[in-house]
């Protein structure tokens, strides 16, 4: 597929500059599985894509055209296929606003670009819905589509993350929530981008371009300024969210003909119901597909939902409330010191599988120890752990366990001087046994207890999983 992908790609390029390209390049992905490559030649560079939806690809051909008659910051479409799945698309370069706000990290230097997103986006979504209406292929955002992303965030965040809730009174709140949202006054309405994010924003030629709204339709436009300020992993302040808001609630009430204080009432109803949509994509897309900056995002949505909290915002909604308190007390997700090397070591059964890496970053170390002799196979012990006197003693008569948790230790070692030398945040470790609760919880305990006192500047986290319990090792403060 790769080479039929790269293909129909290069061919495109030759009929649109007359020449081959010198080189095709697969850029990173992202959430979606639309693949992207940078072809480039003496006589331009220029974005190859191969859409992964014969919709999405028809709504942002169209859209692209129609924003860019409107004199709005798109990518020009330079040429595309009979099908419409593989197109190319102007170069806006590699740099888009969430780099620059991650790499700059201070909200001043990136505070123009901001202000003119808020006022780029008015003029995006308030032009003349006649003109675009027919070009969008999502059905009007609706209560139906309300329940779709809250039962999102019900199958794909909370039961990956092994929360327990009640799910006749999780429904019952949001059948209450979806019509709360839905049923909006006509003037909150027009192009709702849907996804509107700043890694959808390039900056290019020092401005802010757009891409990726293929998801748009008819829906509340401050949906989209929410999106954009409470996104998580930009991290911007409270006080610096509320200036731009304010910004963008201006210009848009001016444009509509109404007040301010005629939106405001609706603006902590959709923040919430954001950080619920895109905690059910960061579930999907990290705790289930193992997507690193996914995993990297839950973080600040946890933290947002923590804010919405302490404002009262889901009073009305109690099992819902409820829920989001245990998601914000999850210890997996909690922000650690990053100068910190935090060190877990499990201990598991392989009968329910690998441990949970919320990490990131994947990688780390798996001891299997079910070579060695089982306790657990001799009533006396099956009761027990591997934290028992009796069990230890069995274990360690033999002489093989001692060994296999010193040459164990032997083997990390040279990882956890490197990672603590180069600054890294995360290293896991787990032992492995049958039942997850004699071999693995013995190898675990002793591990986990010589990495602390050998490496002192780590933090170490032992985890026996099956048992549930949880103890840490030379935790520093916070700062």
């Amino acid at each position: 597929m790769k080479m039929r992908d790269e293909s129909v790609l290069l061919k495109l390029y030759n009929d649109r500059f007359g020449r081959a390209a010198d080189s095709i390049v697969r850029l990173p992905g992202a959430g979606s599985d639309r693949l992207y490559y940078r072809l480039n030649s003496s006589l331009g560079s220029c974005i190859g894509v191969r859409s992964d939806s014969e919709k999405d690809s028809r709504a942002f051909l169209s859209l692209a055209s129609y924003f860019r008659k409107e004199g709005m910051n798109v990518p020009e479409i330079l040429a595309r296929d009979d099908s419409g799945l593989y197109y190319l698309q102007e170069d806006l370069g590699p740099l888009s606003l969430f780099d620059l706000i991650v790499s700059r990290g201070n909200e001043e230097e990136t505070e123009k670009y901001v202000v003119e997103v808020m006022r780029s986006l008015v003029r995006l979504q308030t032009l003349p819905a006649e003109d675009w209406k027919r070009l969008v292929s999502y059905g009007e955002f609706s209560r139906r589509q309300i329940m779709w992303d809250l039962n999102y965030f019900k199958y794909e965040y909370l039961k990956p993350s092994g929360v327990v809730f009640d799910e006749d009174l999780l429904e019952n709140d949001f059948e209450a929530f979806s019509q709360s949202l839905s049923g909006l006054p006509e003037y909150l309405t027009g192009f709702m981008y849907r996804d509107c994010q700043s890694r959808n924003v390039m900056i290019f030629d020092n401005k802010p371009w757009w891409i990726d709204f293929q998801g748009g339709r008819v829906g509340p436009c401050v949906y989209d300024a929410v999106s954009f300020l409470w996104q998580a992993r930009a991290g911007f302040s409270s006080d610096f969210r509320q200036r731009m808001l304010e910004i963008y609630l201006s210009e848009f009430a001016e444009n509509r003909g109404v007040n301010v204080s005629d939106i405001k009432p609706f603006i902590d109803d959709f923040v919430l119901f954001r950080t619920i949509q895109v905690l059910g994509a960061y579930g999907f897309q990290g705790i289930v597909r193992r997507k690193a900056h996914f995993i990297e995002s839950i973080p600040g949505a946890l933290r947002n939902l923590s804010d919405l909290l302490s404002k009262g915002v889901m009073h009305a909604y109690p099992e819902l409330e409820r829920i989001c308190r245990l998601l914000i007390a999850d210890e997996r997700f909690k922000k650690k010191n990053s100068e910190t090397l935090r060190i877990r070591v499990f201990s598991f059964s392989y009968k329910k599988g690998y441990p949970e890496d919320y990490s990131g970053n994947g990688g780390g170390f798996m001891f299997d120890c079910r070579g060695m002799h089982n306790p657990g196979r001799y009533d006396q012990y099956k009761p027990l752990t591997g934290r028992d006197p009796e069990v230890v003693a069995f274990l360690e008569e033999r002489g093989e366990v001692q060994d296999f948790v010193k040459n164990c230790l032997e083997i990390v070692s040279p990882t956890v001087r490197r990672y603590l030398a180069r600054g890294f945040s995360g290293l896991q470790i787990g032992f492995g046994c049958t039942g997850g609760r004699h071999r693995s919880v013995y190898c675990a305990e002793h591990l986990a207890q010589a990495i602390a006192e050998r490496y002192p500047a780590a933090e170490v986290e032992l985890i026996h999983r099956e048992q549930g319990w949880r103890e840490l090792y030379n935790v520093k403060e916070e700062k």
